[in-house]
């Protein structure tokens, strides 16, 4: 792998597990990591036992008001999102965690990434967004067609075209023709946290004359980029949000691009 990508790979695989982190656990499931500092935090709360190298929590069922209670305490923000925690990604929800607090307990997340490829006779092209200037998460970074976590109670599948049709403006026939092409794992140390992340990613072709519209306020705009640009732009600049890189290697190396 050249080293120009593979710098992005680096900088989103570089925790190292456990590290100074205590297992937390929902009764005996093992579903996060917890700061040591943090965990002195939990002890304040009933029903969580911190030990010498776990926290758990009895009631899976209050993690969630946990969560509210400490962006309160702590002034993260709470994002009125919940996600489900799993111990693993095919295993059961055992309980939700607003998106805010994720990464203070390092837990794993699903999220969707869409390659919106357009097919010219000038060769390939790939639609970019640019974040909105507000974001909290990287504003102003160039991102995919449509991106987004999977919500409690989604899956991949419902989160693609809602997504779609939120950040891009993409009618659900069109949205439903993309097909998955891979799953991206990385484990990443952020100033917000540990973000265990699992990218589902798919490819969509679209039609010529389709025009990206932004809808929810999450993106400021969209342009349709030869795939030549994007390479670059990957290669010599951190100009795309630090997880749409991964993603972007993935679609490279399958169409012979790297």
């Amino acid at each position: 792998m050249d080293i120009r990508f593979q710098r992005h790979i680096d900088a989103c695989n570089n925790a190292a597990l456990p590290g100074r982190r205590l297992s937390f656990r929902l009764g005996e499931a093992p579903v996060g990591w917890v700061e040591a500092d943090f965990s002195r935090e939990l002890a304040s709360f009933p029903g969580l036992v911190v030990g010498s190298d776990h926290v758990s929590l009895n009631d899976p069922g209050a993690l969630h008001e946990i969560g509210r209670v400490l962006s309160r305490r702590l002034g993260f923000r709470f994002r009125g999102e919940a996600f489900d925690v799993r111990a693993t990604p095919e295993g059961p929800a055992l309980a939700t965690l607003d998106r805010g607090a994720l990464p203070l307990f390092g837990v794993l997340a699903e999220g969707v990434h869409v390659n919106g490829l357009v097919h010219r006779a000038d060769g390939l092209h790939l639609w970019v967004a640019r974040r909105a200037a507000d974001k909290q998460l990287d504003p102003g970074k160039l991102d995919h067609l449509a991106a987004g976590g999977v919500s409690a109670g989604m899956d991949a599948w419902e989160t693609l075209v809602k997504e779609a049709a939120e950040e891009a403006a993409l009618p659900a026939h069109l949205a439903r023709t993309a097909r998955k092409v891979g799953v991206i794992d990385y484990t990443m140390e952020r100033p917000e946290g540990l973000r265990r992340d699992r990218l589902s990613c798919y490819d969509i072709d679209l039609p010529e004359d389709f025009m990206p519209q932004p809808a929810d306020g999450e993106v400021a705009g969209f342009e349709l980029w030869p795939i030549g640009r994007v390479v670059e732009a990957v290669a010599e600049t951190d100009d795309f949000k630090f997880n749409v890189n991964l993603v972007l290697i993935d679609l490279f190396q399958r169409f012979g691009l790297v």
